[in-house]
């Protein structure tokens, strides 16, 4: 599919929100929503990376819901109603009383969520840091970025308790060390982050997995030319609709607002108007659906092989820093290099890998075997 067609709205959306912005608020007001664009995009573009991981098990149909009703969500769910919600829940006030705080009284509404900080950071930060290890511990993951430290992880992952043993026992250092005296609140949103995680992610996998065997004993060979009971290529787009798509979309959705925390705050650095701040983050989301889009469509991920590598070292990184900012301010900047580079480091070893292996005539992914321990390597086990 041509870049125009998957880029084309956000580019409209841009034109329209920055013009729009323009007109009712000036130039300024203009600037701050293309600021807050950029930002979103250099926050989230592993996002977009680990999206497509799962997007590309979904059929198109569920692709286009995901670039449609997944939109609505992200912007007005997540960038606009969320920190309503956020500031009710731990404020104790009702979502009209918060709508017209933020409205008539941006400073105290930017204050309130403030507040609310150590429960979003400690939710986010364990949902996204069991994406990290599950990644890592991974027993059937083949391809390697990192062998000298992926491959014993690999080998643990064989213990399949292990990855929420480590995420609940990281989960009480910070509330230990880094909760700043909201022990109570950190425990209690990284609990329910952790629970949202498994339960989400749960009954994607389940749901799946009654997909596979409903299409091996129903469909049979019916599935685009696949043979029956096959669980790849073609049928893999077949196996990935109805409950099951629908539950991997409900974990985009989780995995999009996990993503998004770290942006909605920061923004307040930069205004505390909250539809600015909806805009300009709703405009960066549709860049990064797009984009999760592309590389699914135009099979990025197959041909640069560390970049899902990349994201999840990412994913890593920004959970550490989400258990951080609990206690001690991390500059956006930081969180946005740190997504940036991972991404760039990767998509670089990848592009390496890729002409390795051509100059060599295989044609595959895996890397030399003779390569050094501790090199930035692909390799089969």
């Amino acid at each position: 599919m041509h870049a125009l067609r998957i880029f084309g709205w956000s580019l409209a959306v841009t034109v329209v929100g920055v013009a729009v912005a323009g007109v009712i608020g000036g130039p300024q007001t203009a600037a701050v929503v293309a600021i807050l664009a950029v930002l979103e995009i250099s926050l989230s573009f592993d996002n977009a990376v680990i999206n497509a991981t799962v997007l590309g098990r979904m059929n198109e149909f569920w692709q286009k819901l995901f670039l449609t009703v997944g939109v609505l969500i992200a912007v007005f769910g997540m960038r606009l109603l969320f920190p309503i919600v956020i500031v009710a829940v731990t404020a104790h006030l009702g979502p009209l009383e918060v709508f017209d705080l933020a409205l008539n009284n941006p400073d105290e509404y930017a204050a309130r969520l403030g507040d609310a900080h150590p429960s979003i950071a400690a939710f986010g930060g364990i949902f996204l840091f069991m994406i990290f290890l599950d990644f890592m511990f991974d027993p059937e993951r083949d391809i390697q970025w990192l062998r000298w430290l992926e491959e014993p992880l690999r080998k643990a992952g064989r213990l399949d308790v292990l990855s929420v043993v480590v995420g609940l026992v990281a989960l009480l250092v910070v509330a230990e060390v880094f909760s700043d005296g909201h022990t109570q609140q950190v425990l209690t949103a990284g609990v329910a982050g952790l629970a949202t995680y498994l339960g989400v992610r749960g009954l994607g996998e389940f749901f799946e997995a009654r997909g596979v065997g409903a299409d091996a004993e129903e469909d049979g060979a019916e599935s685009d030319g696949a043979g029956a009971g096959s669980t790849g290529g073609a049928n893999a787009v077949v196996l990935a609709a109805g409950k099951a798509a629908f539950f991997l979309f409900l974990y985009l959705e989780v995995l999009d607002a996990s993503f998004s925390f770290d942006g909605v705050v920061g923004a307040f650095a930069i205004t505390q108007k909250i539809f600015v701040i909806a805009a300009g983050l709703g405009i960066g989301a549709m860049y990064i659906r797009s984009l999760t889009v592309y590389l699914v469509r135009r099979g990025t991920l197959q041909e640069y092989v560390y970049l899902e590598h990349g994201a999840h070292y990412a994913i890593g990184a920004l959970a550490v820093i989400l258990a951080i900012s609990i206690e001690t301010e991390v500059p956006e900047i930081i969180t946005g290099l740190v997504g940036v580079g991972f991404i760039a480091v990767a998509l670089v070893t990848s592009i390496r890998n890729r002409d390795r292996q051509r100059a060599a005539g295989t044609g595959g992914q895996d890397g030399d075997p003779d390569a050094r321990s501790g090199e930035v390597v692909a390799a089969r086990s």
